[in-house]
């Protein structure tokens, strides 16, 4: 167990049809559906997406989900290790900011040989939202990994090294994820039901909501970020989940930037200490054992 305190600034058919790691015709990595024939909860809402960009920096910024959906960023064949990790990016549960806390993560991850899965989730809080966090958004979550571990051999990855890495809200559904788990229904119709949906390893960045966090001894092991300017209750939070983590002797490591404050996920303009928080989580995935040579 460590702790860092850093002190300068710091569907089946469709999921085949749709290959991740193909390109779409843009040149981009297409889009899974968690449910390709609708997500439970979601009958009879058809309201489309919507995207905006958001300034300074243009971040894509996305509402109105429905459609419950990952997005796969692979390794170039030859390069992977087997290790995967489910990207969730937040935004307050009322929309989710998928550049900074989503694909920038996922397409460093995949440079450096780790298979990443953006998910794009339901949201509780977005205006007139009929969905729920610990309900919509957390199933989708748990979706999401039985989905990548029901297809694990087309998409090169070790279904025993399957983490999940979230961000505010995201990092909210990735200790949901942790807490609330099964080993699949053995004689589910759908055969992405027959999976797991326990992650093997947990980052939490900066997780939303952190005082809802409970440790056991079968919790995963876990990474833990943040800011020492963001909100008290994350900062102070955050320090302590550590420390149940730690009670109940469960694998973690803690990383808090001084003079940092909330949402910095991957930007460019990430300078500093805080800037290499990716190269500690790729190195705390080591030490515990999630990567392997090619």
């Amino acid at each position: 167990m460590k702790f860092h305190l850093h002190k300068t600034f710091l569907a089946a058919g469709l999921a085949f049809c749709l290959m991740p790691g193909l390109l779409s015709a843009a040149g981009t990595p297409d889009e899974i559906l968690l449910w390709p024939n609708g997500a439970p909860g979601s009958e009879g809402k058809t309201e489309a997406e919507a995207v905006r960009i958001a300034q300074p920096g243009g971040d894509h910024v996305v509402t109105r989900v429905n459609k419950p959906s990952i997005t796969a960023y692979l390794p170039s064949p030859g390069t992977g290790n087997g290790a995967a990790v489910l990207v969730v990016p937040g935004g307050g549960h009322r929309e989710i900011w998928i550049d900074h806390e989503g694909y920038n993560v996922a397409r460093w991850l995949s440079e450096h040989g780790v298979a990443a899965f953006v998910l794009k989730y339901r949201l509780a809080k977005a205006t007139n939202s009929t969905y729920t966090v610990d309900g919509d958004e957390l199933a989708d979550t748990q979706r999401a990994l039985r989905l990548v571990r029901s297809h694990a051999s087309d998409w090169g990855v070790d279904p025993h090294r399957l983490g999940v890495i979230g961000f505010s809200a995201g990092g909210e559904l990735a200790f949901l994820s942790a807490m609330h788990f099964d080993g699949g229904n053995a004689d589910a119709a759908d055969p992405v039901d027959r999976q797991s949906c326990r992650p093997d390893f947990q980052g939490l960045m900066y997780p939303g909501n952190v005082g809802r966090l409970e440790a056991s001894t079968n919790s995963p092991p876990a990474f833990l970020c943040c800011g020492s300017n963001d909100r008290s209750d994350i900062a102070e939070g955050v320090a302590n989940a550590y420390l149940k983590f730690k009670q109940a002797k469960v694998p973690v490591e803690l990383h808090i930037f001084a003079g940092i404050g909330h949402g910095f996920g991957m930007r460019a303009s990430n300078t500093g200490p805080v800037s290499k928080w990716p190269d500690r989580f790729l190195e705390w995935m080591g030490q515990e054992g999630f990567l392997k040579s090619p």
